[in-house]
């Protein structure tokens, strides 16, 4: 049976360096936010270049689900499917309880993600930053016994290591060291959208130190970042630990 590693992610979240690491795994194959049409078919958020990412994806969430996310490329182990948290609406969420797929949450500080968040959406709303529809998720898989996990950006980059390797014995697969580094430059896997979003990430051969960000947290986020700060608190304290 091959392993669905379906990420739910918010954005600017190493979500994408998270991808390049299971990549790096001979047993596994992956997908770049396979929902992101159907979101943008149901929603027209203004995001970067929509018109342009509408004409080129699948905007049928129900078969993206069918046809992709619940069906793994033959002779892999690991199938990992880089989902965005918030891109989950108007579906039917069996598939999140399938045997398959373990669910994996992964969040950041919204003090540390929030600033970086504008570079890309000026003015961002609670939907875009996703933690209200992560924490939502998570309760109902919780209380369906479906044992979701969590990351936490800041854990996972503090060490590597450590905090993949626990998530792979949580998940049922043997962790590998190749997935701590990669080769710069994009993936073939990458969505369209890589060129407007992943040119650090396109830099960089591995996980890169945690740093704090020094500048102030601009005050006009203040009201985005009260409405974010409870479900973000309420994952974090179920994340995966870096120190024990």
């Amino acid at each position: 049976m091959t392993r669905i590693v379906n990420l739910l992610s918010g954005p600017r979240n190493v979500s994408t360096a998270l991808m390049y690491a299971f990549a790096q795994r001979g047993d596994t194959a992956v997908i770049d936010e396979p929902l992101y049409g159907h979101y943008l078919h149901l929603t027209h958020a203004p995001q970067p270049h929509w018109e342009e990412m509408l004409a080129l994806l699948e905007t049928d969430g129900e078969k993206v689900v069918r046809e992709r996310i619940l069906n793994p490329p033959a002779g892999r182990a690991v199938w990992f499917v880089k989902n965005m948290a918030h891109h989950l609406i108007d579906l039917d969420p069996a598939w999140l309880s399938d045997p398959r797929v373990a669910n994996v949450f992964l969040i950041r500080d919204p003090r540390q993600m929030l600033p970086s968040l504008v570079n890309q959406i000026a003015e961002p709303t609670p939907r875009d930053a996703a933690y209200a529809r992560q924490a939502e998720l998570f309760r109902e898989l919780d209380a369906a016994g479906r044992a979701p996990l969590v990351l936490d950006s800041r854990e996972l980059l503090l060490d590597p290591g450590k905090v993949l390797g626990e998530l792979c014995r949580r998940i049922g697969v043997l962790f590998d060291p190749v997935m701590l580094s990669w080769k710069a430059g994009p993936r073939p896997e990458d969505g369209p959208w890589a060129k407007y979003w992943y040119h650090n990430l396109h830099r960089s051969t591995g996980f890169a130190p945690f740093t704090e960000k020094k500048e102030p947290f601009p005050e006009r986020l203040r009201p985005l970042l009260d409405d974010c700060l409870p479900h973000y608190n309420f994952l974090a304290a179920r994340a995966i630990r870096a120190g024990g």
